[in-house]
């Protein structure tokens, strides 16, 4: 080829490297969006469930409040109804004995006697049938229940029951909402967390956190971003802050969300001797921010403990993930998942990104979608099948790593392989230390990543595994 034309395909080629490295970022974009959809519809159903529930409370307490009017309507009806056939059986024995009597004095022979108490009884006969006068034989109750539930407007708005849309004219987010159970303090940092309402459908651009001095002074902005979920450090210690959030888009600004209390803690070794695990998860940083001199960090998760299961078999790699954190109780407070935009195309999610599989012959990476930079960080894998074919791979790496190599054939990172006999540890794809000792169905890995001590420690069933893989990491793994 002539040089023009190898410098008109080479341009051509370049514009289609361009559309090709777009359709990559929007195959990244789409898959997140598979994502979020399961996770927002999850949520949803969430809320949609808590709202028909509440009805369902509401109308069950109103009916026993009806019942309860029914129930005392009924012995109301009944204590009458008693009432008068007491009244009416004691009189009838008054009548009916005047009457028997009567008829005997009507039997008498003696003349004189009759006419002594033939006035007086007469007298009485006529009182008694008096006492028996208008409306005495006539039931003061009635056995119908003159109750008529009205239950027609309730069942035309059940009938109408339907979501709402947002209103285009009211584009303006709703003001987001603090995940308390998630907002904590450590040493002279805090954490803050935040969600859009669950039924909020309005687009939201960013946030922006607030803060104030730690003295009730004035609220300065610290962060403004799409994070939902940041770390601000270098505040004061033994100090109470007070924090908020906004929601923004193109056309405004929502209202605030409630403002959060938080305490930091009087000295710098008050957290580390409560703790048994005082390791800060990896902290992204964002930017710094003046009046705190500090760096305000993007922090995913919390201290604590991981745990992840694998599944393996000879040609299929199917790995469960239930990562999860702990504080220093022993109690849950975080939850992870695989990271999509992190994997090989050939590796499939399921089950809310817990489970991942991979029907490839070759190796495929996948991440977790937490970095860690600081701080001491333990997680397992329970591998739960295994027919000795593969050498799975465990450790950790840089974000970039290679996708369709197995762990630790690049510089980005370091790794444990096994089988059923025996390890290796491999980073850049140097193998060095063997070591006797495999896996098995039923085995746990262990991976320690220490990075005070800078160091990466494998074990297998609880038992370290050969010396310290590797040592002088730093970074973001």
């Amino acid at each position: 080829l002539s040089s023009p034309l190898q410098s008109q395909l080479s341009q051509a080629l370049n514009g289609l490297s361009d559309r090709a490295k777009e359709a990559k970022e929007f195959l990244v974009q789409l898959r997140n969006m598979v994502q979020q959809i399961q996770e927002n519809s999850v949520e949803f159903e969430a809320c949609l469930v808590a709202q028909c529930d509440a009805l369902i409370d509401a109308l069950n307490r109103r009916k026993a409040q009806l019942l309860s009017r029914v129930n005392k309507e009924h012995e109301h009806k009944l204590k009458v109804v008693r009432d008068q056939i007491s009244h009416c059986t004691v009189k009838l024995r008054q009548t009916t004995g005047l009457m028997e009597y009567c008829l005997e004095v009507i039997k008498e022979n003696d003349p004189s006697g009759f006419l002594q108490i033939s006035d007086a009884l007469i007298r009485r006969v006529h009182l008694t049938e008096d006492q028996w006068g208008k409306g005495t034989l006539t039931p003061r109750m009635t056995t119908d229940f003159d109750l008529n539930l009205d239950n027609a407007p309730l069942l035309q708005s059940i009938h109408q029951l339907d979501f709402v849309q947002m209103k285009v004219s009211s584009p303006v987010p709703a003001p987001p909402i603090l995940q308390l159970e998630e907002c904590c303090t450590r040493n002279n940092s805090a954490t803050l967390s935040w969600k859009q309402p669950p039924l909020s459908t309005v687009q939201v651009e960013g946030y922006i956190l607030e803060l104030d001095d730690g003295n009730g002074g004035q609220f300065r902005e610290v962060y403004v971003g799409k994070e939902t979920m940041c770390t601000v450090d270098g505040l004061h210690f033994n100090s109470t802050y007070s924090a908020r959030v906004k929601a923004f888009n193109k056309t405004g600004v929502s209202p605030y969300s409630k403002t959060l209390v938080l305490q930091t803690s009087e000295d710098t070794q008050s957290e580390e001797q409560t703790l048994p695990f005082p390791v800060p998860l990896e902290r992204s940083q964002l930017r710094r921010m003046s009046p705190f001199s500090s760096t305000l960090n993007l922090q995913p998760s919390f201290p604590g403990r991981s745990y992840f299961e694998l599944r393996s078999s000879a040609h299929q790699l199917s790995l469960h993930s239930s990562l999860q954190s702990l504080n220093s109780a022993g109690e849950p407070i975080a939850w992870f998942s695989f990271d999509p935009a992190s994997a090989h195309a050939d590796i499939i999610f399921s089950n809310d990104n817990l489970t991942v599989t991979c029907n490839s012959y070759d190796d495929r990476v996948v991440l977790g979608k937490t970095g860690f930079s600081k701080g001491l960080h333990y997680w397992e894998l329970s591998i739960d099948r295994y027919d000795n074919h593969p050498d799975p791979a465990f450790g950790v790496a840089r974000i970039d790593v290679l996708k369709d190599a197995m762990l630790g054939k690049d510089d980005k990172a370091w790794a444990m392989y096994v089988d059923n006999n025996r390890s290796w540890f491999m980073h850049n794809n140097s193998h060095t230390n063997r070591t006797e000792g495999g896996i098995t169905k039923g085995a746990t890995v262990g991976v320690l990543l220490d990075l005070t001590r800078r160091t990466l420690t494998f074990s297998i069933n609880e038992d370290q595994q050969g010396p310290v893989a590797f040592e002088n990491l730093e970074g973001l793994f």
